[in-house]
């Protein structure tokens, strides 16, 4: 082969690789890159695992499905990220379990029980509409009436976050939600049944399983409740496998840029929500 031949021929495999080496960290940052929740309320931004999101999710979709406003999500999830982070701890002081460190033996329930996410924001709500003026009260006291912690003013480090994720998770935003997670690939475990059952239980909206056996239609109240469902949907998409939400004309799905939502394209009304489970 000319020398020119040659020349060419090993710039081509150098740049060949130089692409190759390119795309591979690309890749690699991709897939390596920690997973997060991001949500955006009052020009206050808040980030949470995966794990983290499902639980606030969780927590507000409880209040949704017992009517509750938005303040009373707004409490128990400023609690609950003082007691556990978030996070459905299986230790803690003296007896203390789950994501509100509820014990027990003072009468909060089983071990199983308060481990249950649904239960133990339950029994968070059960005690916290008992406490008078708690529509009105300053959050961090109406917390320490329900929690009786030994730390009663650290609530109040909390309280901001609470209320950017009480206000995206309650649906308050609507049409106007910037939300998101950004997540790996699925495992190939969820399906739109476990979904269904999971909606009901959580947020007791209910819906119909498409065709294709892959998605799930609910039609919602009002705009408010859609976005709840939606928000939630996309805060559960890591164990759930969920990989694309779609609330009116405004669509999330689950990529490299799911930190945002997008325009559908297409609406099937402002109530209506559809669920794609890879």
């Amino acid at each position: 082969m000319p020398r020119t031949g040659r020349t060419l021929t090993a710039l081509a495999l150098v740049g060949a690789t130089a692409v190759a080496a390119v795309l591979g960290a690309r890749w690699a940052v991709d897939e390596l890159a920690p997973q997060r929740c991001v949500f955006v309320a009052a020009d206050r931004e808040v980030s949470l695992t995966p794990e983290q999101a499902a639980n606030a999710a969780t927590i507000a979709g409880v209040a949704v499905q017992r009517g509750l406003p938005a303040r009373a999500a707004t409490i128990a999830i400023t609690t609950a990220i003082q007691e556990s982070k978030l996070r459905n701890l299986r230790y803690g002081h003296a007896d203390s379990l789950g994501l509100f460190q509820q014990r027990p033996s003072q009468g909060w329930g089983t071990v199983d029980q308060v481990n249950d996410p649904v239960y133990a924001s339950n029994a968070f709500y059960d005690a916290l509409v008992q406490v008078d003026g708690w529509e009105t009260g300053i959050v961090t006291e109406v917390a320490q009436e329900v929690q009786r912690s030994a730390f009663p003013d650290a609530y109040a480090d909390h309280e901001w976050e609470g209320r950017v994720l009480a206000s995206v998770l309650t649906g308050q935003e609507a049409a106007g939600t910037v939300m998101g997670c950004r997540l790996r690939g699925v495992d190939g475990t969820g399906s739109t049944q476990t979904l269904a059952a999971k909606a009901t239980d959580q947020l007791g909206a209910s819906g119909t399983v498409g065709a294709d056996g892959r998605t799930l239609h609910l039609q919602l109240g009002d705009p408010a409740t859609a976005w709840s469902v939606g928000t939630w949907a996309v805060s559960h998409a890591d164990s759930e496998d969920v990989v694309r939400v779609t609330v009116g004309d405004r669509e999330w799905r689950r990529s490299r840029d799911g930190l945002r939502w997008h325009d559908a394209g297409t609406s099937e009304g402002e109530t209506t929500v559809v669920l794609e489970v890879g």
